[in-house]
């Protein structure tokens, strides 16, 4: 969903009339961004800020932050602020164009962006969440390790778009079983091995085996020693090769070839 020049107009609105969104998909505040803005704002230059004007209400779905920024340069007191103001959006079009929001915005982070989707009710962002949630496993949208909780949200959904739902749950219901989610099975190159390997090896790994070898090692060894091998192995292959190592082992009867 594109927005073009003639889907707003541009209106001078009180700075206390703006709401903004947070509960639903806008990123929480950055204090410290809005005082680094608000040290080297300057109006001639600024963006003025999108804002969504549903159901009565002005809802900023870009520049929070500069509004924030403006406030504090007048004092802590509102102001009047010229706005791009949209109509006719829905809530789920403001959480969309939040997340495809580019130029002088700060970066989305992924988990704030896919969480903005979510919202938006994107059907492969949905659908990601579901096959996640399914598992016993919780996306943290601030990309945080924790037990239980995928922090590298970018990888996870890039590999579930990859391998599909039921290989990506199969893969995360292996780590589960391994290691009952500790934060260090979770990690990105932890989970990206572990989907590439049930992608590569579908029908050919025994995954009682897989598990079993699993426990025998702590669930930061694929980071670990994946990291170790530095340049010798390109990107994901050295943590992917981990996973193979160690669920061949030494056994000759049930190694699986190397494909990688």
């Amino acid at each position: 969903m594109n927005l073009t020049d003639r889907d707003y107009k541009e209106m001078y609105l009180r700075s206390n009339e703006l709401m903004i969104p947070r509960q639903a998909y806008q990123r929480p505040l950055n204090v410290q961004r809005v005082r680094d803005i608000a040290k080297h704002f300057d109006e001639r230059i600024a963006n003025e800020p999108k804002v969504s004007l549903r159901n009565g209400n002005y809802y900023v779905f870009d520049g929070q932050h500069t509004v924030a920024a403006r406030i504090e340069r007048n004092g802590g007191k509102p102001l009047a602020i010229r706005c791009k103001v949209y109509l006719g959006l829905t809530e789920s079009e403001e959480a969309t164009l939040f997340a495809e929001q580019n130029g002088y915005s700060a970066d989305l982070s992924a988990g704030i962006k896919i969480r903005a989707l979510i919202y938006a009710g994107d059907p492969m962002a949905c659908s990601f969440l579901k096959a996640t949630e399914s598992t016993g496993i919780r996306l943290d949208y601030s990309q945080q390790l924790g037990t239980k909780r995928i922090g590298c949200v970018a990888t996870a959904f890039e590999e579930f778009r990859r391998i599909g739902p039921e290989k990506y749950k199969e893969a995360l219901n292996i780590l589960l079983e391994a290691w009952d989610g500790a934060s260090d099975s979770l990690r990105a190159e932890t989970v990206s091995a572990m989907c590439r390997f049930v992608d590569l090896y579908a029908g050919e790994y025994d995954r009682k085996r897989l598990i079993r070898r699993f426990k025998a090692y702590d669930p930061i060894h694929i980071f670990r020693e994946g990291r170790a091998m530095g340049v010798n192995m390109p990107g994901h292959k050295k943590y992917l090769y981990q996973v193979w190592a160690m669920y061949n082992g030494s056994s000759v009867k049930t190694a699986l070839p190397m494909k990688f």
